[in-house]
């Protein structure tokens, strides 16, 4: 081989290694998979009412509709919970309508509120095996709200029977619920739809269910259906700006089932399937466009 071949073919061998070299520097383009948006479900206080979010739940489930977080206050927490556990929608729909009122309801001297809420922490650890709100088939939180300093609690780690009665502990009627030295009572103090927690804790996509009180309820008879009647009107009034932030509400028609009316649960459950119903065109396109949308969590 010439002198001048040997020199070329160097040449060639020096360009070829310098641009491989400039290659390996160049910055590389990371494909990165977008993950699924992330669905959470809101479920409103209403006490009785609350057996309508029990519709919604079978008219999401039998949709196809995602749930990847659930957050409860009040009797939303306690249905809530038990979703959240594992049981699905006509499960909890049996348990409803088998329900008694002892089950749930331990009546005390009047002291700070005259039910005592024992039962209702043991009716739901005994349905959750003992199954603590970390552990639950999908992330649960419940919200309750400290009466000592007026702030919106949510608990997400812990005995789940208990944070649900804090979240239930409706001022007046159940005792304050005491957890590491604070006390709570209902969530619906502050926040009876916690839709603004659900977007702290990540949620792309938030339906909230809303089932408080308005003006056209019944009249309320006796005490405690005046004292939760009362309440119904005030969350509703607390809940509308935090229901400004949701993509989807679901209100059932439940204006006409008294906060008491224990006995019209199925009312409730129909109610809570009707509304679900009219929403889901709505609540399919708000998924699939926030899907397409890019959304992704890096």
């Amino acid at each position: 081989m010439s002198t001048l071949a040997v020199r070329t073919e160097k040449f060639r061998l020096i360009a070829m290694l310098c641009l491989i070299s400039i290659l390996a520097c160049a910055p590389q383009q990371v494909q990165r998979t977008p993950q699924p948006v992330r669905v959470a479900l809101v479920l409103g206080a209403g006490a009785s009412r609350g057996f309508s979010h029990i519709g919604v739940l079978k008219i999401l489930e039998g949709s196809r509709v995602p749930v990847h977080m659930i957050v409860g206050t009040s009797a939303g927490s306690l249905v809530g919970s038990l979703y959240a556990y594992g049981f699905s929608a006509f499960q909890l729909q049996k348990i409803a309508l088998s329900i008694d009122k002892a089950d749930i309801i331990d009546y005390v001297v009047p002291d700070n509120g005259f039910i005592k809420g024992e039962r209702l922490e043991e009716f739901v650890n005994n349905l959750v095996q003992n199954t603590p709100l970390e552990k639950m088939r999908i992330p649960f939180h419940a919200v309750a709200t400290n009466i000592q300093n007026g702030s919106e609690t949510v608990f997400s780690r812990g005995n789940t029977g208990m944070a649900v009665r804090a979240s239930c502990a409706i001022p007046g009627i159940f005792r304050p619920v005491k957890i590491n030295g604070d006390m709570y009572v209902d969530g619906g103090v502050t926040s009876p739809v916690a839709v603004d927690a659900a977007r702290r804790l990540g949620a792309d996509v938030v339906i909230a269910v809303d089932i408080s009180a308005d003006l056209d309820a019944k009249q309320p008879e006796g005490t405690i259906a005046t004292i939760l009647q009362s309440i119904g009107i005030m969350q509703s009034r607390i809940a509308k700006a935090q229901l400004s932030h949701a993509d989807i509400v679901i209100r059932p028609n439940v204006g006409g089932i008294g906060a008491a009316d224990f006995d019209r649960r199925s009312d409730a459950i129909m109610e809570g399937e009707k509304a679900a119903l009219e929403a889901i065109p709505s609540i399919q396109k708000i998924i699939a466009s926030a899907s397409q949308s890019g959304i992704q969590r890096q």
